[in-house]
């Protein structure tokens, strides 16, 4: 009795009460390629992305859907500018600015975007003017991004380009939200209906996305994110106004529990890391 998948054989021969099972070679590789393959996107569940950096691929800017938690993120002296370009969410006068660079069609993005940073804008730090939020872009498309060795994430650039046409008519945050809401249609002409979706005026974003007028800022930004040890994204940044430096790094779809701890320990004045996720404080 023989069973054909595809170009391999499965193949079952009976003889007397012993029965022995042949596989093709090439049927053995199918099956150890699936094997991989799913236990690859296990890990990426559980760990909340990967950093392709770590797989034969090169550096630069980043390219994983999140950096991979075994490789620790920057602790110190983070290099890290703000500037007025940058579209900040709460009070700008707060001393502790959380900096996340980020890509519209990264789903780990989108992961921290419905729960870490959805929990911070209710928390007290985010409503007393403590914390405020700040996004840059980190596409992992090589249209814009140099850095990344083969496509990622194809709308990526093009999403950015538009959520900064949004930002110069005043509604970036309007427009990131329904960027996530909506990260299985990020062509060029659902980016423009969104852009009617929210009240924008269309006819100047239009204009802006056809142009390119916002390649300027990506580029800028996809610097800072390799210059503060950014290699996949979200990549998170906090920012210490009184002492003028980054303090340290986040790296993941960290749950917002991570992100409190670290407020706390900068408030008491004491250092703090993260790994994985999981922050100490000493």
């Amino acid at each position: 009795m023989s069973e054909e998948h595809g170009h391999g054989h499965h193949e079952h021969h009976s003889h007397g009460k012993n029965e022995t099972v042949t596989f093709k070679k090439e049927t053995l590789w199918k099956a150890g390629t699936f094997i991989f393959a799913a236990l690859f996107v296990i890990t990426l569940l559980m760990n909340g992305g990967v950093d392709l950096g770590n797989i034969g691929s090169e550096g630069g800017n980043g390219e994983g859907d999140a950096p991979a938690p075994t490789v620790p993120p920057k602790t110190e002296n983070i290099k890290i500018t703000l500037d007025d370009s940058d579209p900040v969410l709460g009070d700008k006068n707060a001393d502790i600015t959380v900096v996340e660079f980020s890509d519209f069609q990264c789903p780990f993005c989108q992961r921290a975007a419905d729960g870490a940073v959805a929990e911070f804008k209710q928390s007290d730090y985010f409503k007393n003017g403590d914390v405020n939020f700040v996004f840059k872009h980190l596409p992992l498309d090589n249209t814009c991004n140099s850095g990344m060795s083969r496509q990622l994430h194809p709308n990526a650039c093009k999403s950015a380009e538009a959520s900064i046409c949004a930002q110069k008519q005043g509604k970036f945050w309007e427009y990131h939200d329904v960027l996530f809401a909506n990260q299985g249609a990020l062509d060029v002409s659902s980016l423009k209906s969104y852009a009617s979706q929210i009240g924008l005026d269309t006819s100047k974003f239009n204009s802006c996305l056809d142009k390119g007028d916002s390649l300027g800022k990506i580029t800028n930004d996809l610097k800072q994110a390799t210059d503060a040890g950014g290699s996949g994204t979200p990549y998170f940044v906090v920012y210490n106004k009184k002492t003028k430096k980054g303090e340290g790094a986040i790296s993941g779809a960290c749950p917002y529990s991570t992100f409190s701890t670290v407020f706390d320990a900068i408030k008491d004045g004491k250092k703090w890391s993260v790994q994985n996720c999981a922050p100490t404080v000493y």
